[in-house]
């Protein structure tokens, strides 16, 4: 905790609870010519001039003040804003913040965290997770999940935003955990309650833009954003111009706020493709470093996604601890379900071979810009990757969300492909992550929502409509009106149905998806850390049939034999398979059958051995 204060202090942003009494508030308004703070206590309001220091920041330190007080700036005699740091904002971010006392909640135990390589992430959206939304009703879920199986639970970004709900992609308060999710304290009981189980909870943030509404710093802090870089989704922030220094310390600062004062596990980095940095340290490196030195006694897990897939953070050299890999889902997508649509189109040639490839080497493409259907103007083939750094997943918020009707895989696809579609995603040595429902099969959508109202409304209803393009029509040829994004039905149709786990096809996907996890928690998670990096195989055997070898340390091998067809595959000229048999053969897990000479449709098989 004394490391976090002390960096904490360092970036200066926000409200500090004096022990002795009273708070000092700070705030960093370059373009402001004045400030004074209004805090209100005993629903008295009362206005506090604030000392001007140097580099454009303001100083406040008020007696009375204490945990619970509201309070906002009032700048230039006019502007009245809330602390773009603050803690708490418990009315949206256009009201007045709130000073928090970070020690109040008494953490229990010394949690130190867990490895990397027992990761089995579970990604979820607190709001739709449950038919409460709150962190309180999706703690009471939690033993459920580690008896599947799953060891980390990810969150999708609670950084307050405007509105009733939404994806938190759009946040405005980095600091401050949307409301409607419950308190500051509610969310560490969630993860201290997770930590009591054995689970890790990472947290998705967001540093490439702030949403658009509920944001006031360009209208007293203009350095917070560039005036060199691009963003697709709203103006990129300033990390290299006059003035980064201080939006640099306010998103590393940030992060350090998160893994130190929640005790979060990790953090999983949006977009970082978009976190435009000409500097001679990059941002993201500088975070890296500083948020590893916070807490060096802790095992923390920082995660990229990074549509370019740049692997120069990625282990062994890098900093960083894993990348999502939207290859392997997009190749495994195209193969099962036959979608060539948008950035589809990359992965349409012989698609089963690209999932073999995939398994073996983790990224498929690297580099190259995108066109406006997210096509890679050129294909260029990425190296082979430490695989236990790529993220694989079946599904995540982005691929089922950004389906005009939200679909899930399991309306996508025949009802026999999914067993064997899980277990290629589950596993494998790269670190698995499920979408929450997909554990039971879940019919309900995922659709895109955010609470706007007026103009701003029917821009991001017209946007969204117009990104959908070559995906709004359903797999099925079903065509109708597409979902309203900012009517609250969206939001609620969203919610997952709980009722669906104890149905028999919900029973069936439970006990699969158990048994893969046990599976991979007896045979390959303990030799994790034996793993070779590059020196993997893969062999088509057919055009929608192939061998993988995962080799290990000591000459240890991981045979996956599958077939990723409807139809039944011929395997008779085993003398063109460029390696040699494996000797000492445990059968580790079988979905299908194996005979001499042909597989079943929609079979896998896995074998542990050594190469003769």
């Amino acid at each position: 905790m004394e490391n976090y204060k002390l960096q904490y202090a360092a970036h200066k942003f926000g409200a500090e609870l004096i022990r002795d009494g009273g708070v000092n508030f700070r705030i960093w308004a370059p373009d402001a010519s004045t400030a004074r703070l209004i805090v209100t206590i005993d629903e008295k309001s009362a206005e506090h001039p604030a000392n001007k220091l140097e580099g454009g920041w303001y100083e406040c330190f008020v007696g009375e003040a204490t945990a619970g007080v509201r309070y906002q700036w009032k700048l230039n005699d006019n502007l009245v804003v809330p602390d773009p740091a603050s803690r708490s904002n418990p009315d949206g971010p256009h009201e007045p913040s709130e000073v928090t006392d970070p020690d109040r909640f008494i953490w229990e135990g010394d949690w130190k965290g867990r490895l990397w390589s027992e990761v089995v992430a579970y990604e979820m959206h607190i709001g739709v997770f449950t038919p409460e939304g709150t962190y309180q009703a999706a703690e009471a879920k939690l033993p459920g999940l580690l008896n599947l199986g799953i060891t980390a639970i990810e969150l999708l970004p609670i950084s307050t935003f405007t509105g009733n709900f939404g994806w938190g992609y759009d946040g405005v308060l980095p600091y401050a955990p949307y409301h409607g999710y419950g308190t500051p304290d509610d969310l560490k009981h969630f993860i201290q309650t997770a930590h009591k189980l054995g689970l890790m909870v990472f947290l998705d943030v967001v540093y490439n833009h702030f949403g658009p509404d509920g944001n006031h710093l360009s209208s007293y802090a203009s350095p917070f954003f560039s005036k060199s870089h691009q963003n697709p989704w709203g103006d990129s922030l300033n990390f290299d111009e006059d003035g980064s220094n201080a939006v640099r310390e306010f998103f590393i600062g940030n992060a350090i706020y998160w893994v130190c004062e929640f005790r979060f596990d990790g953090l999983r980095f949006d977009a970082v493709h978009a976190i435009k940095d000409d500097s001679e340290v990059n941002v993201m490196d500088e975070l890296a470093e500083r948020v590893r030195a916070a807490c060096p006694e802790r095992h923390i897990h920082l995660v990229l996604e990074n549509e370019n897939n740049v692997t120069a953070r990625l282990p062994p050299e890098g900093q960083f601890t894993a990348q999502w890999n939207d290859d392997f889902h997009h190749c495994l997508h195209v193969a099962l379900t036959g979608e060539k649509n948008g950035y589809y189109g990359d992965f349409a040639d012989r698609p089963v071979g690209l999932v073999a490839r995939s398994l073996a080497n983790g990224f498929l493409w690297e580099g190259s810009p995108r066109n406006n259907e997210g096509r890679r103007e050129q294909r260029v083939e990425a190296k082979p990757q430490q695989l236990s750094a790529m993220v694989n997943y079946l599904s995540n918020h982005d691929q089922t969300g950004n389906r005009a009707f939200g679909e899930r895989l399991d309306e996508l696809i025949p009802r026999n492909a999914r067993p064997v579609a899980t277990a290629l995603t589950l596993l494998t040595p790269a670190t698995p992550m499920i979408f929450a429902g997909e554990e039971f099969g879940a019919s309900t959508p995922f659709l895109y929502f955010a609470d706007y109202c007026g103009e701003l409304g029917e821009a991001v209803t017209k946007g969204r409509l117009e990104e959908f393009g070559a995906f709004a029509k359903r797999a099925n040829g079903h065509r109708g009106e597409l979902p309203h994004p900012c009517r609250p039905e969206t939001f609620l149709t969203s919610k997952l149905d709980w009722s669906q786990s104890e149905s028999a096809h919900g029973e069936a996907v439970l006990k699969l998806v158990s048994r893969l996890l046990s599976a991979r928690s007896q045979h390959l998670t303990p030799i994790a850390g034996d793993l070779l990096h590059g020196k993997h195989s893969w062999f088509m055997t057919g055009e929608q049939s192939f061998i993988v070898r995962w080799r290990y340390k000591g000459g240890i091998v991981v045979e996956l034999s599958c077939n990723l067809s409807p139809s039944a595959a011929a395997v008779s000229d085993r003398s063109r398979l460029p390696w040699t048999p494996l000797s000492n053969v445990e059968r580790i897990y079988v979905i299908g059958s194996f005979g001499k000479d042909w597989w079943t449709p929609w079979s896998a098989k896995w074998e542990r051995g050594r190469e003769i």
